[in-house]
C-alpha cells in the first residue's frame, strides 16, 4: 500500500468515531498494537527530542524500505507514534521524504492535543523524515 492510501484509511477509521473520547480510546488501542522497539534501541540516541514523554524510534532498511519500531512511556503518545509508523513504515525512504502529513489535520489530531503534545507530534514526523533522508543518502 502507498503512503497516501494508508493515510486515507486512517482518516476513514477516525471519521467513524463521533467524539474525541472515542478517538483517544482508539489511539490507545493503536498504541497497544505498535511494533515494539527492541530494548537495546531504547537509548538516548533514539529518543525523539521535543517530546514531553519519552518516545524511542528505531529505523532499519530492509529491501530498500524503511521499517520503524518505537515505544513510549505515555499511552497517548504511543498511539500517536503508532499512527505515524503505520503510515510510514515499510515504505521507500524517498516516498517518506515526499509524503505530506495533511492526514494529521484531517483527523483533527493537532487541534485536540495539548501544545506540548502537538510539538511532540511535529518532532516525531521530523525524526521519521530525517531517518528517511539518512537512508536515502545511503542508497544514492
Amino acid at each position: 500500500m502507498k503512503i497516501k492510501e494508508i493515510q486515507e484509511e486512517i482518516v476513514d477509521e477516525f471519521s467513524m468515531f463521533e467524539d474525541w473520547m472515542q478517538r483517544y480510546e482508539y489511539m490507545i488501542e493503536l498504541g497497544k498494537s505498535l511494533p515494539l522497539i527492541d530494548e537495546k534501541y531504547k537509548t538516548d540516541d533514539n529518543i525523539i527530542k521535543g517530546c514531553q514523554s519519552k518516545v524511542w524510534v528505531h529505523a532499519e532498511l530492509e529491501d530498500d524500505k524503511l521499517i520503524f519500531t518505537a515505544d513510549s512511556d505515555a499511552i497517548i503518545t504511543k498511539g500517536i507514534i503508532a499512527i505515524l509508523i503505520r503510515a510510514f513504515s515499510n515504505q521507500k525512504p524517498q516516498d517518506i521524504i515526499e509524503a505530506d502529513t495533511e492526514f494529521i489535520d484531517e483527523i483533527g489530531l493537532k487541534e485536540h492535543l495539548s501544545p506540548t503534545r502537538a510539538n511532540g507530534l511535529v518532532s516525531m514526523i521530523k525524526q521519521l523524515k530525517l531517518y528517511a533522508v539518512a537512508y536515502q543518502t545511503q542508497l544514492n
